[in-house]
């Protein structure tokens, strides 16, 4: 399996303040894991991704690998468990040097996850990338991921998450060729 690290899924340590003995800090907070906090906790620390990998195995030479990240330094491990105990499903692993990550890859637990943040809404641009990855999951489960043109459509959506960094299928040459003869169609 291979490991790598996504900028995109860092985020803010919460920490305690000297001014109250009474201060609500992330380390009791996520002792309770209510889904307020959850929301909050995810909107700095986790990111809904699309990768696109070339596998010439595939139907259409890639592979779409849709995943939900929480990534956490190895001291807090335990939250990460905690989010997988509240989610039901997901792993969690080995990030990348002294980080762990909970992840979730698998369709019904991908939409179960984004049908709680459309229950419980992120504030920052999560919002809109968790907006774009139901798309892509939608796409995804009506197979229309297998087509050329669904998983260009794909691919579109992804290069507007994940720090604006075009997937390597629409820098391909066979992809920029298709878009040109298709922008030529609609003219």
């Amino acid at each position: 399996m291979s490991r790598y690290f996504d900028l995109n899924c860092s985020g803010l340590r919460g920490r305690r303040t000297d001014r109250s003995e009474n201060a609500l800090t992330a380390d009791n907070q996520q002792e309770r894991l209510d889904p307020r906090w959850i929301s909050g906790f995810v909107d700095g620390e986790g990111c809904f991704r699309i990768s696109i990998n070339k596998q010439p195995n595939m139907s259409v030479g890639w592979q779409v690998l849709p995943e939900f990240r929480v990534v956490q330094h190895s001291r807090g491990e335990v939250v990460l468990l905690r989010l997988q105990h509240f989610f039901h499903c997901g792993k969690v692993v080995k990030n990348h040097g002294d980080r762990d990550e909970f992840r979730v890859r698998r369709l019904r637990d991908l939409e179960k996850v984004a049908e709680f943040f459309r229950n419980y809404p992120l504030q920052t641009k999560k919002k809109k990338d968790l907006e774009l990855f139901s798309q892509v999951l939608s796409i995804i489960k009506q197979r229309d991921h297998l087509s050329r043109e669904g998983l260009t459509r794909i691919a579109l959506l992804a290069w507007q998450m994940n720090r604006r960094t075009k997937p390597r299928y629409l820098e391909s040459s066979e992809t920029l060729r298709r878009m040109s003869r298709m922008s030529g169609r609609q003219r």
